[in-house]
């Protein structure tokens, strides 16, 4: 590493009197594509004693890309996207020095809607039109000349950009709380803004595993085979069966019952010993395990009343039932909930049955 390795060598003389280093960044993503999160903390100390003054400009949220600790001690300007009459005199202006022809109402609506909010966008845009309509000899701008032009370009995304995660986040909290149109207008958004659609099937079939769960097994299913079509199909057409699998999510009876057992499963293991499997649960696949009572007393379910051993005991000894899993009142989880009521009631009557006499 080249680059730390020089910035360590500077700070380790001794500083000129009222040295002060000033670098300056125009992509805050160039600095951490040169120095990873940890090498970042070697300037910490001479930022905070003033040696060091960084100052960046980005497109996308710092936090992405810079240590929290070097941004705790900055000063964050958010710039919000311009409003389309912000947009509009920046067409205007365009328009008062002679740079641009004039332009239709429907083109300039049009024209504002690909600007996005981006100023930048819209003064690139803004020259290719006057160029091409100054050789064209164009008069006025036509939405069906302006679309002609501009071709196909459509809205984009960066992937590792924080407008990616924030509608990937809109797409899923709509899933979540089952309002099928917001679902399919973010889906769309994402699909239309350049969105890999293998990605999107992915993340689909996460919603249907995270919040709908065991309440509808049928949505996984669903999701799975979105995913498989979009394979066979590719797009545009695959992506129907995309957004099929997303209404059918948005509508799907809700459970995170699974989803809240499997991380406090997670984090009661992380924080638990390592704790001895009993013996009759043990495998005895050779003789001397059989001698040392590998799997003795194990009673096989499948023998039992009901294909249930009532009594028995699949958790490590002295272990409390910790109560993962419980079923939501909705959806199939609600028979799931009947029959863990029927099973641990079982289980509460055989404990109370006096023991059986040889």
């Amino acid at each position: 590493m080249p680059n730390l390795c020089r910035v360590q060598e500077l700070c380790a003389e001794k500083p000129v009197k009222n040295l002060r280093k000033s670098l300056f960044y125009n992509k805050v993503q160039r600095f951490s594509d040169r120095f990873n999160k940890s090498q970042q903390d070697a300037f910490l100390p001479h930022v905070e004693s003033g040696l060091f003054t960084f100052v960046g400009a980005t497109t996308e949220n710092p936090s992405f890309e810079v240590n929290s600790a070097l941004l705790s001690r900055a000063a964050v300007y958010v710039l919000q996207p311009l409003t389309s009459d912000d947009l509009k005199q920046i067409v205007v202006r365009a328009q008062d020095i002679q740079a641009l022809p004039a332009i239709e109402n429907e083109a300039l609506e049009r024209l504002i809607a690909y600007a996005d909010g981006d100023a930048r966008r819209l003064l690139n845009t803004l020259e290719t039109l006057s160029v091409t309509a100054g050789q064209a000899k164009v008069e006025t701008i036509t939405d069906a000349w302006l679309l002609q032009v501009l071709g196909e370009r459509m809205r984009r995304y960066d992937k590792g950009g924080e407008q990616f995660y924030d509608t990937i986040s809109a797409l899923h909290k709509s899933v979540r709380g089952s309002d099928p149109d917001a679902a399919l207008y973010w889906l769309v958004r994402m699909l239309d803004g350049g969105a890999d659609p293998r990605y999107m099937a992915r993340r689909i079939v996460r919603m249907a595993w995270e919040d709908i769960g065991l309440a509808d097994p049928r949505a996984m299913q669903i999701c799975n085979e979105a995913a498989q079509t979009y394979e066979r199909l590719g797009s545009p057409e695959g992506e129907l069966a995309l957004a099929q699998a997303v209404l059918y999510l948005a509508v799907a009876p809700k459970s995170n019952a699974g989803y809240m057992a499997y991380n406090k499963a997670r984090a009661f293991v992380k924080q638990d010993g390592t704790r001895p499997v009993p013996m009759h649960l043990r495998n005895a696949p050779t003789r001397l395990m059989k001698e040392l009572d590998y799997g003795k007393g194990y009673r096989y379910a499948h023998d039992e009343e009901g294909g249930f051993a009532a009594g028995e005991s699949y958790l490590p000894e002295g272990m409390e039932p910790p109560g993962f899993y419980a079923p939501v009142p909705r959806g199939l989880e609600i028979k799931i909930g009947q029959k863990l009521e029927e099973l641990r009631a079982r289980n509460a009557a055989a404990a109370d049955a006096p023991p059986e006499r040889d």
